[in-house]
């Protein structure tokens, strides 16, 4: 089965520091519809003004990721870690038992663009993590390279869920395909450009949900940015 989700069918919030898309249920934006995808629980696509950020605040049992599309996002927690991530990095924080933290867009005059992941755990009470790491462009050209995983597989950061989440880029002929296997579905996100997956052309901001599908294949991108998320088939529940 597949599902594709437009740009315009997200919620939006222009809270005027920042502008944020909602591909699934959050805050006072709430679609029964949408709500998650499996274990995937949100995907923000943020902008955040210049000189502005999130203040302190606390998250527990999630599994939260950081992508940077433009900008810089600068980040600070209860756990000591005080780091700034770019483009090409991605931030992993495991929420746990609990943890305190801010971003903030450091740039005097630059706006940061960013996608927000929280990615439901498979247990709750965890020890707080942190992890960041960077992934070139020439390694996600033209493929799917694995950057979050439950067990840190080629040098992706590792999340306490079963779960693998990939980033690729693609122009013309560049192609890609992803088995899905028979307990699997798989969650693309656009973040930039323009793609064709599985015979369907998405822009930025769209989505492709695959339920009982062999694969996915993606080809034809015009400066395309994508986000992959494959998942258990059933929703996973914290024990």
């Amino acid at each position: 089965m597949l599902n594709i989700r437009r740009s315009n069918e997200r919620g939006y919030a222009d809270h005027g520091w920042l502008k944020s898309y909602h591909t699934f249920s959050f805050a006072d934006y709430y679609d029964p519809r949408h709500i998650e995808f499996g274990a995937l629980r949100v995907i923000n696509e943020d902008r955040v003004a210049a000189g502005a950020g999130f203040g302190t605040h606390g998250h527990r049992d999630m599994e939260i990721i950081s992508y940077v599309l433009e900008g810089e996002l600068a980040h600070k927690d209860s756990m000591g870690t005080g780091a700034t991530i770019r483009p090409g990095d991605v931030q992993r924080m495991s929420a746990g038992r609990g943890v305190m933290h801010s971003e903030f867009n450091p740039s005097s005059e630059k706006p940061a663009h960013f996608l927000q992941i929280w990615i439901q755990p498979d247990q709750r009470g965890v020890e707080p993590s942190y992890e960041q790491k960077n992934f070139p462009a020439e390694e996600k050209r033209g493929k799917l390279r694995l950057i979050a995983s439950r067990d840190g597989a080629d040098g992706s950061v590792r999340i306490h869920q079963d779960a693998k989440v990939y980033a690729g880029l693609f122009d013309g002929d560049e192609q890609a395909e992803l088995a899905i296997a028979a307990d699997r579905q798989v969650y693309l996100h656009v973040a930039r450009g323009t793609v064709t997956a599985n015979g369907n052309v998405l822009n930025a901001g769209d989505a492709l949900a695959l339920t009982d599908t062999p694969s996915l294949s993606l080809s034809k991108g015009q400066g395309a940015e994508v986000i992959v998320f494959d998942l258990k088939a059933t929703s996973a529940r914290l024990s």
